[in-house]
């Protein structure tokens, strides 16, 4: 299996040095580079290639909101996903608007991390479940206006795929999923696939935001 090529973003030099030693104990993960603010992102990305950063939002020189939207500009192709200790809605929302895949905080176990870092790599979104909440109630908020209102789905979820679905929205990665349903690892991404095409997502929070607007959770 080809590793996840990880860079690492943050101000301080002493939290990378611990995320790298710890990143370098799991199989399958590469650390290939380190960066102190988002400038440096921005070169170290164009010349390592990484498929993930982890990416501190309040850096100095250029912070991680503006940095993950350049980078999703030029390079489409890699996953950021923000690592910060702040998680108030004005940062939440600044970096999933700018193209962060997902949005963790530092106090994170690193069992959550690595999976996070995994998923973000298969094209999978991962959310603080504090941070899925927030989206959610966002969304909750809206004014009801009169919208056109989505296609039912063609091919309906199965009552397990909406079981899935709705922890899928919670932020709960697959091995949680397999924990709470009691299914094995591959079953629930086997269900992530069917529910991300049935609905017609791109990845998991878009599948959650669809499934809010059918009606679905």
């Amino acid at each position: 299996m080809t590793p996840v090529r990880v860079l690492l973003v943050d101000d301080q030099a002493l939290f990378r040095e611990a995320l790298a030693t710890l990143l370098a104990t799991n199989d399958g993960i590469t650390v290939v580079g380190e960066a102190g603010n988002g400038d440096e992102a921005l070169s170290r990305v164009a010349a390592l290639a990484p498929d993930v950063v982890l990416m501190d939002l309040r850096m100095p020189v250029l912070d991680g909101v503006a940095a993950t939207r350049r980078l999703r500009a030029e390079h489409p192709g890699v996953r950021v996903i923000a690592l910060t200790t702040f998680d108030d809605d004005e940062d939440v929302f600044a970096a999933l608007r700018a193209g962060a895949v997902g949005y963790l905080l530092k106090d994170v176990s690193s069992a959550r991390l690595v999976e996070a870092v995994r998923a973000a790599a298969r094209g999978e979104s991962v959310l603080q479940p504090s941070v899925a909440a927030k989206v959610v109630a966002r969304f909750a908020q809206l004014p009801d206006t009169p919208q056109p209102r989505p296609q039912p789905l063609v091919v309906p979820l199965s009552e397990r795929e909406l079981d899935v679905l709705r922890l899928l929205a919670g932020g709960r990665s697959n091995r949680e999923i397999a924990g709470t349903l009691f299914l094995a690892e591959g079953t629930v991404k086997n269900h992530v696939t069917n529910v991300l095409g049935k609905l017609g997502a791109r990845d998991r929070t878009q599948a959650a935001l669809r499934a809010r607007d059918l009606g679905l959770l």
